[in-house]
């Protein structure tokens, strides 16, 4: 399979789904508003989303496609059928116990995680009731990792990144169509979670089923459990969900440090983030997805040089499209956000705030997709302990940056000092792999360099000359700033590209075959 079609399709599916949540939240916004009732539901799918985030597409994956991909290696189909059959067998019980206690106690998992809502009797029942409907989507979540990380280890990539459209469209469809029927109408949201895990697992279990890899869950855990495949899955799990807690606690430290901050403050960097976030996704997720299974593969063979090509591969890719997002992030910042959310209560000040946000964010864009091509090259290597200290370090480093910057930045100091400490866990995680010759630097490295820095160059005066004033931009109507946005990105894109392909870029050399 070729790498950089992969890399098309699944920044393509990714993007589907970031436009349908736009979606979501417009109809969501529309039917619900914004009061009681989304509180509730809010507070209620934010603990199954975060062990999603944690456990599922974080410490689980990381854990298990490696181990997959040096089975499917090494030992055949049979030996990686029977691992996969061991690691659904323990994985479904967990899961199904995790999911009867979470349900058993949501309201002690609801007085935690939102004390407040104790003093309002019906608002706290109501947020327990959603609770217990949200829950199980942890347990098909789980699954869905599971099913993604044999799929990607297969090099089918298409439908495990197509699989959180499903989500999306559980939410719009409910919203729109299922709300007269649910008392109270907020109930049609906890059940459009339930049906959207549902549905992702559905969708693929006839994919397994075709590549002859459709798990066999059995109840004799002590069987699975002595799979030595399945204790180094467990072993590895430890640090991995420990990384994964990092980048979530620093998340959590930094809305509270904004939440002391003048009142808008939370939501100016909310709405930074969701516009950083269509890059960040769009290639440091879709190049990780894609670069871990074939990296493992080459792990288990011992092919450094393979490796360490592949990692090159993904580095100079991730440069060539990542330094061009970021610049135009920070030029574009106020065409971008006006045309967005420049509506209604949103006002010029809450633009120009969210530009702030942008434009710091921007700065450690790269930094932050670089760290999700770096950071496979360890855990394909099984090596998860490196990546965790490192990021220990930048969630240090972010709170020394963030008393520093809070003072005479405010609200964007806090976006600068995630940016900032991306950039130093990239830099670290680079050094490590230099440091254990793990990676070395294909030849061209410096004319590459010189060669993007004109064609950033010549992009960022095309963008800079064609933005004009940023008080234009809020006088023009909606349907104005939708035409010159869409233009000047056009022609921004095509000044960069051109340029590339003048000083002698060519789609060709960037080809690559997965492992």
């Amino acid at each position: 399979m070729n790498l950089l079609r992969a890399l098309v399709t699944v920044s393509g599916m990714t993007l589907l789904s970031r436009i349908l949540g736009f979606v979501r939240d417009f109809v969501i916004a529309r039917t619900f508003g914004a009061g009681l009732a989304t509180d509730a539901f809010f507070v209620a799918f934010k603990l199954p989303n975060l062990l999603r985030r944690m456990f599922a597409e974080g410490a689980f994956s990381q854990a298990f496609v490696p181990i997959l991909g040096e089975y499917k290696n090494q030992r055949g189909d049979q030996e990686t059928l029977r691992l996969i059959d061991h690691v659904a067998s323990i994985l479904a019980i967990a899961l199904f116990a995790i999911t009867a206690i979470g349900v058993a106690a949501s309201p002690l998992l609801v007085w935690i995680s939102a004390p407040g809502f104790a003093a309002d009797a019906s608002k706290f029942d109501l947020t327990v009731t959603l609770t217990r409907i949200t829950f199980p989507y942890i347990f098909f979540m789980s699954l869905v990792a599971l099913a993604g990380g044999i799929l990607n280890t297969m090099s089918r990539f298409a439908l495990p990144a197509f699989t959180p459209v499903l989500l999306n469209l559980a939410f719009i469809g409910m919203a729109l169509f299922a709300v007269p029927y649910f008392d109270p109408p907020v109930l049609a949201l906890g059940w459009a979670v339930f049906l959207g895990g549902v549905l992702q697992l559905a969708i693929q279990i006839p994919a397994l089923h075709r590549i002859a890899m459709l798990p066999r869950p059995s109840l004799n855990l002590r069987v699975a459990w002595q799979d030595p495949g399945v204790r180094r899955i467990v072993t590895l799990m430890g640090p991995a969900l420990l990384g994964v807690s990092v980048s979530q606690i620093s998340l959590l430290i930094n809305t509270i440090f904004a939440s002391f901050l003048k009142s808008g403050s939370v939501s100016w960097l909310y709405y930074a983030d969701r516009l950083m976030e269509f890059p960040s996704g769009m290639l440091g997720v879709a190049l990780g997805t894609i670069l871990l299974p074939s990296l493992s593969k080459y792990h288990a063979s011992d092919n450094h040089l393979e490796y360490s090509r592949l990692l090159d591969w993904g580095l100079r890719l991730t440069l060539l499209l990542a330094a061009p997002a970021a610049l135009a992030l920070a030029l574009l910042a106020v065409p971008l956000i006006a045309t967005l959310f420049h509506h209604g209560a949103f006002s010029s000040d809450d633009v120009y705030q969210t530009q702030s946000a942008l434009v710091a964010y921007s700065i450690g864009l790269v930094g932050l997709i670089l760290v999700k091509v770096l950071a496979p090259g360890f855990y394909a290597r099984q090596n998860i302990r490196t990546p965790v200290r490192i990021a220990v370090v930048s969630l240090v480093a972010t709170q020394v940056m963030n008393l520093a910057f809070i003072g005479w930045l405010q609200h964007a100091g806090l976006a600068l000092s995630i940016g900032l400490a991306a950039c130093l866990n990239a830099g670290l995680l680079y050094r490590g792999l230099r440091r254990h010759e793990v990676y070395q630097p294909q030849a061209g490295w410096l004319v590459f360099s010189l060669k993007l820095l004109a064609a950033l160059a010549v992009m960022g005066g095309v963008l800079w000359l064609g933005t004009g004033s940023a008080a234009e931009w809020l006088d023009y109507g909606l349907s104005e700033r939708v035409v010159r946005l869409v233009g000047i990105v056009a022609l921004g894109s095509v000044a960069y590209f051109a340029t590339l392909w003048i000083l002698g870029f060519r789609l060709a050399d960037f080809k690559r075959r997965a492992a």
